[in-house]
Order: structure tokens, then sequence, then C-alpha cells
């Protein structure tokens, strides 16, 4: 038996409340419910993190999100949303089993999601050199 509080939710060993379920993909509420209707879509299988996730996994689980996000969509009418996924603990990853957060967003919601604006810090050649040593690890 797993210590992963996710694997026992798809085993049914911890109550959820489902919102999606194929043969690879677990959908439920997020207990936090940053905004209503917060979901988290998993994989079924555990798998750590996006480092670790497996080409066929995560083409069933980003399958699925669509689905969920238009049930989300349907559902509540919200003006927006986010898809969120923290890796590892300095990133906010604090269940170790990957997880992709839906978070709709509405009119005077109370999330906020905001990151600095760096492009000053970077020339067109600073973003060709980073390009080109992301682009050598593809290869």
């Amino acid at each position: 038996m797993s210590d992963c509080i996710f694997c026992k939710i798809v085993e049914g060993e911890i109550p959820s409340a489902k919102v999606y379920e194929d043969d690879h993909v677990y959908a439920f509420l997020d207990l936090t419910q940053v905004t209503k209707g917060h979901t988290l879509v998993i994989p079924k299988d555990h798998q750590k993190n996006v480092y670790e996730l497996e080409e066929q996994t995560a083409s069933e689980l980003f399958k699925a999100v669509p689905k969920v996000a238009n049930a989300l969509k349907q559902a509540f009418e919200p003006v927006g949303m986010n898809l969120l996924n923290n890796n590892e603990a300095p990133a906010g990853q604090s269940i170790f089993h990957y997880h992709i957060h839906l978070i709709p967003r509405y009119e005077g919601d109370s999330f906020d999601v905001e990151w600095p604006d760096n492009s000053g810090n970077y020339t067109s050649d600073d973003r060709d050199n980073l390009a080109k040593q992301i682009q050598s690890q593809l290869s």
C-alpha cells in the first residue's frame, strides 16, 4: 500500500468529491476550493512530477483536462480559468503525485497569480541563447 494520499484517493481508501474518472485519470474537487469548482486532475498511476511523467500518461491526462475544464465552465460559468502545476517543494508542490489544478476564475475572486515582468533583463540575443540551450537538450 502506498503512503501517497492521491493514490489512496484513486483506490477509494480516502473519500473524495469525484468529478471525472476514466481508465487512466481521476479528477476531484480540491479540499481548499481556492475558488468554486477548484479541481485536481491526476494520473491514476503514481508519477511524482512533470519530470517523471511518462509520455503516454501525459497524453491521457491532457486529453481529460479540456473535458473537465469545459464541464467546470458549463456548471459554474467562470470568466476564466487558471491551469496550475507545481513541481518540487521550492515551486510549491506539497503532494508528490503529479496533479494539475483547474481553478475557475470569477469577477472579484480573491485568488491572485502574479509574476514579475523581467523582459527588460533579456535582450533578443539572450533569449536566442536560452532557446538554443533548451533545444540542445531536446536532441
